[in-house]
């Protein structure tokens, strides 16, 4: 049994679907299916009962390829509070946890709302935080790129 610590979870186990090899540079592991893999950890978080702890937080957001600004967005709450359920200093409200599992499910399912929500806080994110803004014109008008 693999011990996979890689997802940033203490507790996930892999029985099997992964390689040990030695390369020039040391021990290295390969994954079959990764983003197969973390689709099912993701599934199996939201399902399961119990609060999530902030690790699990941490991993369903990554997973989502949300910022925390932008999760705090989608649930309505501000981003100090998702970074503090992360750390487990803080922990998260039922109502704020049955809002992220329901986003989860949402785009785990391929569900187009959710999707688009996502994106486009995601489009946001990286526009906020780009270094130069492209424009262009298009339709009679401009636009970023």
């Amino acid at each position: 049994m693999y011990h996979f610590i890689e997802s940033g979870l203490s507790n996930i186990w892999l029985r099997n679907g992964y390689t040990e090899e030695n390369s020039p540079y040391g021990p290295t592991v390969a994954f079959e299916d990764i983003f197969g893999l973390h689709r099912a950890i993701a599934h199996a978080l939201i399902e399961r009962n119990g609060v999530l702890a902030g690790e699990e937080i941490r991993f369903l957001r990554q997973h989502m390829e949300l910022s925390q600004e932008s999760l705090g967005n989608l649930i309505g709450i501000g981003v100090q509070s998702v970074a503090l359920w992360e750390k487990n200093r803080s922990r998260i409200t039922a109502t704020a946890e049955k809002l992220l599992r329901l986003i989860v499910r949402g785009h785990l399912s391929g569900n187009a709302t959710i999707r688009r929500a996502i994106d486009a806080l995601n489009h946001l994110d990286a526009t906020a935080h780009a270094d130069k803004l492209v424009f262009e014109t298009q339709g009679g008008g401009w636009h970023v790129a």
